[in-house]
């Protein structure tokens, strides 16, 4: 007969996400996630088999946290261009207030496996298609209404405003923490809305 798991898969993953974050895949040893997650090895392996299927359903829930909560403000927003100006204040706050430079898990995992590793790569390409969209849509939403300026070509700017959030969470990792330089970003980035 079968043991039944007395613990939660889904909170597991969460303590996953938090380890992996902060230390990376290379850095987080096997005794690392046994201790973490509060689990012996035989409940580690048996259910999310090896430490790379570990931090692939773990890169996967992050991202789809993710991409609901901005899919989520952007399509119930009424000012687009107010609302990616606050997605984009909030992940500089994050940045100047996390101690431990984290970033973002999905950048430094691009950073760190992407090249190495094809089911990441893939993960990782993947987020960077479904977030285009999602803030393509926004900007077609927000030029449609005239919130936004049609200057720009909607896809463009949408690949640039992936591409800056995602430097923000690069720069996040690296430890910036001048709110001049984020603030210098922003306004760039908004004066082309």
């Amino acid at each position: 007969m079968a043991r039944t798991k007395e613990f939660n898969e889904d909170k597991a993953l969460d303590k996953a996400i938090e380890i992996f974050w902060h230390k990376g895949y290379n850095g987080t040893s096997a005794q690392d996630l046994v201790t973490h997650l509060g689990l012996s090895r035989s409940s580690l392996y048996d259910t999310f088999g090896d430490k790379q299927k570990l931090f692939s359903k773990a890169l996967k829930k992050y991202q789809n946290q993710g991409q609901d909560n901005v899919k989520k403000l952007l399509e119930e927003s009424n000012d687009v261009k107010v609302t990616l100006t606050e997605i984009f204040k909030q992940a500089v706050l994050e940045s100047l207030e996390d101690r431990i430079t984290k970033g973002c898990f999905m950048v430094n995992s691009a950073v760190e496996l992407a090249m190495h590793d094809a089911e990441i790569a893939y993960i990782v390409r993947d987020n960077q298609k479904v977030m285009e969209e999602v803030f393509y849509k926004a900007i077609k939403k927000g030029q449609e209404s005239g919130q936004i300026s049609d200057k720009q070509e909607a896809r463009s700017l949408a690949r640039f405003i992936f591409n800056n959030y995602s430097g923000i969470r690069v720069l996040a990792r690296g430890g910036e923490k001048d709110k001049k330089v984020y603030d210098d970003i922003l306004k760039a980035m908004f004066s082309l809305f």
